[in-house]
């Protein structure tokens, strides 16, 4: 009766760890699959960085702050030009005012007062600027000055309409 206790405990053991084994290979090989995936989503993901980081000293090429002939421009008159674009940006956007159109658009509103939201300064000279009244919207195209001062003169320049879809 020892005996046979014995061995249906050996067995029962046997099986158990079978069981565990079988079990921990099934959970190992899914994790396995898991991290293969994820390495392939990483890798993916890098080239997706890669190019796009191939692509912004493109992008970047017109942008005053990459521009070291508009820097030394500034420089050269004594204007800091370390917050230079938010000023500019600022002093574009505080134009926005409730109940009138942005006067640097040169076209009125429609739906609505025309506003100038995104603001790109490409040199010492120029801005880009989109606009919109909430349903119509465009680009305008400015020249500036900063006076000695600080002071920031807008002129716009041309500007278009994108038609109606």
């Amino acid at each position: 009766m020892g005996n046979k206790i014995l061995m249906y405990l050996f067995i029962f053991t046997l099986l158990f760890a079978i069981f565990i084994y079988v079990n921990d290979k099934r959970i190992l090989d899914s994790k396995q699959e898991k991290i293969e995936s994820l390495e392939t989503q990483l890798l993916d993901a890098e080239g997706e960085v890669s190019k796009a980081n191939q692509e912004v000293p493109a992008e970047d090429y017109f942008n005053l702050e990459n521009n070291e002939d508009a820097i030394t421009y500034f420089e050269n008159k004594g204007i800091d030009t370390k917050d230079l674009v938010l000023k500019i940006e600022d002093a574009i956007i505080s134009r926005n005012k409730a109940g009138e159109d942005n006067p640097l658009v040169p076209l009125d509103g429609m739906e609505g007062d025309m506003r100038i939201n995104k603001i790109k300064v490409l040199n010492h000279k120029w801005i880009i600027a989109d606009f919109t009244d909430g349903t119509y919207w465009g680009e305008v195209f400015l020249s500036y000055e900063v006076a000695e001062n600080g002071e920031i003169t807008f002129y716009p320049e041309k500007s278009f309409l994108y038609p109606a879809s």
